[in-house]
């Protein structure tokens, strides 16, 4: 097969770590990941970065926060009255909350981080959680299928 190109199906395996060096995405566990080129399946930065790969080729891209989950927005921090929660949720540093958002006249359910509680208040972050970070991934292309010769 060719070089990768749109509408291919990519079968890859990978690492993404943070600048820290921290392993935040593999695919050891999981297992390799097929997508197709221009679905949106992952990071649209990660998609072009394969473009003109081949199969058995091995990559190391970094993608910058713009184009991965954009950098933290201070607004998406918020602080609430912990009374809100009611007795049955106890908020605790670190939890993730599914909490509801009006926006556009619509409530959307959205994840969000616990980051301070005090005996009044409940800080959350709602930023996406690989947000403001910048993420480099070790990518090894595992097989390339045209799309043609799949349909």
């Amino acid at each position: 097969m060719g070089p990768i190109k749109q509408n291919d199906h990519v079968t890859v395996t990978y690492e993404g770590r943070l600048a820290n060096g921290e392993l935040f995405d593999s695919t050891e566990n999981s297992g390799p990941l097929t997508f197709e080129i221009g679905s949106n399946t992952v990071l649209p930065a990660f998609e072009q970065e394969l473009l003109g790969m081949k199969t058995g080729e091995r990559k190391v891209i970094t993608i910058l926060p713009e184009a991965a989950y954009g950098l933290k927005q201070s607004d998406l921090i918020q602080t609430f009255a912990r009374q809100i929660f009611g007795k049955e949720i106890v908020p605790q540093p670190g939890m993730v909350l599914g909490l509801n958002l009006d926006k556009n006249g619509k409530t959307h359910k959205v994840p969000a981080l616990v980051t301070a509680v005090t005996e009044d208040q409940v800080t959350v972050d709602f930023n996406h959680p690989l947000a403001g970070q910048i993420l480099t991934y070790t990518v090894t292309i595992m097989d390339v299928t045209d799309k043609e010769s799949t349909a």
